[in-house]
């Protein structure tokens, strides 16, 4: 992979990020402009130091520009901006498609056979390996019909989760940083909020139409209801990276739904995005 562009400001552990570029990509994403000046200063820090220390790569043809970079890397740095890039260790590829991309899947059904297919997604967080995204969809970050959504979060989460093993919604915690986090109480309070999404969402489409289909948008005046977007009922790691979504982007309707959830990941990021909304 090339290295990325901005390796031409690197002075060593930062990149310099231009005034004019910083304060157009903070405008363009209305959940990190309206963090605090003092905030947007660390943001701004923090930015700098994870792309002198992560690769980005194009794919699929796409040139990486300064403006694509600094996006990713905004979106990326709010979740630790009070955790610390350590956070993200162990890794160091971002690979940007222009779009969705193909992924490989193998399905083993109930006798046994094995199913072959490739699937469409936006982004995806390889544990141990690089992280994946689609620039259309990281563009797309904020709130659109009631939805909160950020790819970059999503995927950055799963790379949090996966840092103590899989992918199961429940991140590692820092003696120093959750002093009053423990894993039992996570799963506990995850585990009541993850099953009554599942239960809301099953009501929901208990009562769609037999003409409407599921995945059409015919059927989205139905699930714009729900608190989340549907696919956190895949399971509790999903649930935990679509709730850091909202937790960033649309926190006072999380707070509203699961009050005791949006507590522990204000405890767990060491932010209450409710004070600057």
């Amino acid at each position: 992979m090339l290295r990325t562009l901005w390796s031409r400001f690197a002075g060593g552990a930062t990149v310099v990020l231009p005034d004019d570029l910083w304060e157009a990509t903070v405008a363009s994403l209305p959940f990190v402009a309206r963090i605090s000046a003092e905030d947007q200063v660390r943001l701004r820090k923090l930015t700098g130091q994870l792309l002198a220390t992560k690769e980005m790569a194009g794919a699929a043809g796409l040139e990486l520009s300064a403006e694509i970079q600094l996006n990713i890397a905004v979106q990326a740095c709010l979740p630790v901006l009070n955790l610390g890039l350590d956070w993200y260790r162990g890794w160091t590829s971002i690979v940007v498609y222009p779009g969705e991309f193909l992924v490989p899947r193998s399905l083993t059904d109930d006798d046994g056979v094995v199913h072959e297919y490739t699937e469409p997604i936006a982004g995806e967080a390889w544990d141990g390996g690089p992280l994946l995204l689609s620039w259309e969809d990281t563009q797309a970050a904020g709130t659109s019909e009631g939805e909160a959504y950020s790819v970059v979060i999503h995927e950055f989460a799963h790379k949090i989760d996966l840092m103590n093993g899989d992918a199961d919604g429940v991140p590692p915690f820092s003696a120093a940083l959750h002093p009053g986090l423990d894993a039992r109480r996570w799963r506990d309070t995850l585990a009541d909020a993850y099953a009554r999404f599942v239960a809301e969402l099953e009501i929901i489409e208990g009562e769609l139409p037999r003409d409407i289909d599921p995945e059409s948008s015919a059927a989205d005046p139905y699930y714009a209801h729900l608190p989340l977007d549907a696919y956190a009922a895949q399971d509790e790691g999903e649930f935990f990276a679509v709730s850091s979504e909202a937790f960033f982007v649309d926190p006072a309707r999380l707070e509203r739904a699961f009050p005791h959830w949006y507590a522990l990941l204000a405890a767990f990021f060491r932010q209450d995005p409710r004070v600057a909304a």
